[in-house]
């Protein structure tokens, strides 16, 4: 455990007294040591977390300034794409939105909602990917959003808060 202490601190004396804590919180344990299911990863688990609690009152804190705060009033792109997602997704088919707020918003199953809307599984897995490319279409036309190589959303314009385009 030393090796193991020391080897992250490089420090012997540091190290020493991080074992005799380790070593009194065991003695803590009382009999309840001796019931512990692997008592040497235990041992590690509470090494590691003193570890960790060193290092977090060693790192030195830096004050914020008072411009963050006033940064806070800004609203953030995610919500921006937010908003800009929700009025596209009014904007779809009816059938569209509805396939789309079932099964991508509220987790239906595709295959659930096949039975509830008399489709085959085919048949519905066809219509979200439609509606999807609808609204895609919708959000690169209306917020500017611009995909990266794998298909995840890299940045957008939002519309103006009117609706009226960018």
């Amino acid at each position: 455990m030393r090796g193991f202490l020391l080897r992250r601190l490089a420090d012997p004396h540091l190290a020493d007294d991080l074992l005799q804590e380790l070593f009194l919180k065991s003695l803590r344990q009382g009999a309840n040591f001796c019931t512990i299911e692997n008592p040497r990863a235990w041992l590690f688990q509470v090494a590691r977390n003193a570890l960790v609690d060193h290092a977090r009152l060693t790192h030195p804190q830096v004050e914020l300034s008072e411009q963050i705060a006033a940064q806070e009033d800004l609203r953030a792109p995610v919500d921006e794409l937010d908003a800009c997602l929700l009025r596209n997704l009014a904007e779809l088919a009816a059938d569209d939105r509805e396939i789309i707020e079932q099964c991508d918003l509220q987790g239906v199953k595709q295959q659930v909602f096949a039975h509830k809307a008399g489709l085959s599984l085919p048949a519905a897995k066809a219509r979200l990917l439609r509606a999807r490319k609808r609204l895609r279409e919708a959000l690169t036309r209306n917020c500017q959003v611009r995909f990266d190589d794998t298909g995840r959303v890299c940045c957008h314009v939002p519309r103006d808060p009117a609706g009226t385009g960018a």
